[in-house]
Formats: structure tokens, sequence, C-alpha cells
């Protein structure tokens, strides 16, 4: 350190300040502008980017600083590499202090939003381990930096590791599940949802199972990955409902009668404000019927409310039908005996023009 003259000092001494204070000077601008940024916005990203650079330290700014003044002095190899280590020690303290503060800022927001307890304490499980590897990797970096050997350690935690995780691996699918459906959020609480041939609404999230609570009262239990590799319905979300239905008319229905159907179907389903007509057509002549096909679409997903509605207009419908003497469709077949009159040798066969006789 000698060989430096007074110059070298003052340069050293220069860079290590300025840099200091470059640095202090672009987290006071940066915390500004996004502050400024949160303030417009209700995203929660630039929320947790000015709490992470709340927590930005001059102490690790200084520790970079100097790094970068010792370039301009003399000193001996191993003073060289002993600021170099501390500057990245430093860096990477930093670093893990930002991504703890993200975690932990993450995890307030989330808590501070109405739900459902279960969901909150898996939450704060989840958090808690997702903390511990930040620190952990951390750790393991900064021994790395000061020259210790950390690979027979790394290879023991990852034999380690693989071992608990072959032993473990159906309780860390649905652990990793469960992080899944909370960041996710296929479905909540109370959500009413079908996984193949179950139904129910959602009763409870853990960290390994998921239960429903079934029509008939009984509680359905799914392991969560069980559940995030099955297809969800979830008809809590529905903002409305399209309805089809197919009313049948008799065959012998005057012409007149039948062209009316359509515009008086229209007239009843349009009449209501809860309700977006689209379509009914003559679309089918069934075996023993003249078919008609209505759709329309309910405003709310209320089940109960749709249901109302549709006893409604398919009430009316009946009132409108016999109103104007238009007879429903019944299962039938008619079958025709041979008659002295019919031709000789029976009815022609299909093929011939005819209807074969059946007797």
């Amino acid at each position: 350190m000698s060989n430096n003259d007074l110059e070298n000092w003052m340069m050293a001494v220069g860079v290590c300040l300025g840099s200091t204070a470059a640095l202090y000077f672009v987290r006071a601008i940066m915390l500004r502008r996004l502050g400024e940024l949160s303030r417009r916005t209700v995203t929660r990203a630039d929320d947790l980017a000015v709490r992470m650079l709340r927590k930005t330290y001059l102490v690790f700014l200084l520790a970079i600083g100097i790094h970068l003044g010792s370039i301009f002095l003399v000193m001996p190899d191993s003073w060289r590499l002993v600021i170099s280590r501390i500057a990245v020690a430093s860096l990477l303290l930093q670093l893990a202090i930002w991504g703890d503060t993200g975690l932990r800022a993450w995890r307030a927001q989330l808590l501070a939003t109405p739900g459902d307890g279960a969901r909150k304490a898996s939450s704060t499980i989840l958090f808690f381990m997702m903390r511990l590897v930040v620190w952990t990797v951390a750790f393991l970096m900064m021994l790395d930096n000061f020259g210790f050997n950390i690979t027979t350690l790394v290879a023991s935690l990852g034999i380690g590791g693989i071992a608990v995780a072959l032993a473990t691996q159906n309780i860390l699918g649905d652990l990793f599940a469960s992080l899944s459906i909370m960041l996710d959020k296929p479905f909540e609480v109370g959500d009413f949802i079908i996984v193949g041939d179950a139904l129910g609404a959602v009763e409870y999230i853990g960290l390994k199972t998921t239960r429903l609570r079934g029509l008939g009262g009984e509680q359905i239990v799914f392991s969560n990955g069980e559940l995030l590799r099955s297809r969800i319905h979830n008809h809590k979300r529905m903002l409305s409902r399209r309805v089809a239905f197919i009313l049948r008319v008799a065959y012998g229905t005057a012409e007149s009668q039948i062209t009316a159907i359509p515009a008086m179907i229209r007239e009843i389903v349009a009449a209501r404000s809860d309700v977006d007509f689209e379509r009914a057509h003559f679309f089918r002549y069934g075996d023993w019927s003249l078919d008609f096909e209505v759709v329309y679409h309910f405003k709310s997903p209320d089940y109960i409310l749709h249901m109302d509605a549709q006893q409604d207009i398919l009430l009316q419908v009946y009132r409108a039908f016999q109103r104007e003497a238009i007879q429903f469709a019944h299962p039938l077949s008619v079958v025709r005996v041979a008659d002295p009159k019919d031709p000789a040798g029976g009815w022609p066969a299909p093929g011939a023009g005819g209807s074969p006789l059946r007797h």
C-alpha cells in the first residue's frame, strides 16, 4: 500500500465516494419514480419493487464503491482478492434481502386480501419455504465466494434431496399443486365446480388436499395433484347461462300454426328483461313429432333464478299453445292393419314408392 502516492489515494477515495453517491442517487430516483407509479396504478408489482428498493442499505453500496476505488491502488493480490470477495458477498447479501423483502411483501398483500383462512395458512407455509430456499442459496454462494469448497456439501444435499423427493414425491407433488392453486386460482372456497363425475362446492383448500361438499351433503376429497390433472368446470365464474330446449309438436298441425310458432316463442322469451333471445326454429322432422329448437341466454349464473325463468317461459308457451289449439306430440307408432280394400298382394315394397304392410 505504501507504493501509492497521494494522487492514487485521491483518485481511489474519489471513485469510492463518487460511485457510492451515484448508486445512492440512482436508488433515490428509482424510488421516487416507482412511488409515483404505484400511486397511479392498482397493480402490485410496482408496490413490491418500491418495498424492495427501500431495503437497499448504504453499507452494501459503500462496499461496491470501495471495490471500485481499490482498482486505482497498487496492493498485493491477496488484499485485492479480499476486497473483491467482500464486494461480491455484499452484493449476494443485498440480493437475498431484496428477495426476502419481496416475498414478505407479497405474503402481506395476500393476507390482506379477503379470502379463506385455509388458503392463507397454506400460503404462509409455502412462503416460509421459499424464503428458506432464498437464504440457503445465498449462504451457499457466499461460502463459495469466500473460497470454501461447497461441492461436497451441495452433492450431499443433492443426494439427500433426491432421496427425500423419491420418498415423498406424492406429497411434494400435492404441495407444488397447492402452490399452483394459490397462484393461478382456478377456483376458490365457495366456488361450485365439477371434476369428472364429482360436483360440489369447494369447502377447503389445503397443502395436500382440496375438499368439496357434494350435493348430497357428503364430503369429496381430492389430492391437489390429482385435481390439477383433471378438467375443472367452475360454474361460479359463469357470466350467463346458455339454455337450449326442444318443443315437439304433433304431426297434423296446420301449416299456419307451424309458421307462427317461432314468432310466438320469440315474443314470449324476448319479453323478459333478464333473457337475451337467440333463436327459435323448426329444425327437424322427428319420428313422431315436428321439432322446434329454442335457444336463449340467461343473464345471471344463478341456477335457481335460471330455473325460475325457464319455468315461466315454458308455462307461457304452454298457455299460448292451448290458446292457439296447438297439440304437443306424444311418442307413438302407427300400425296399419290389412283391409279388404288394400291392393292384392299387400302394399308395395319401400323401393317401389310405398310403405310395407305391417301386421
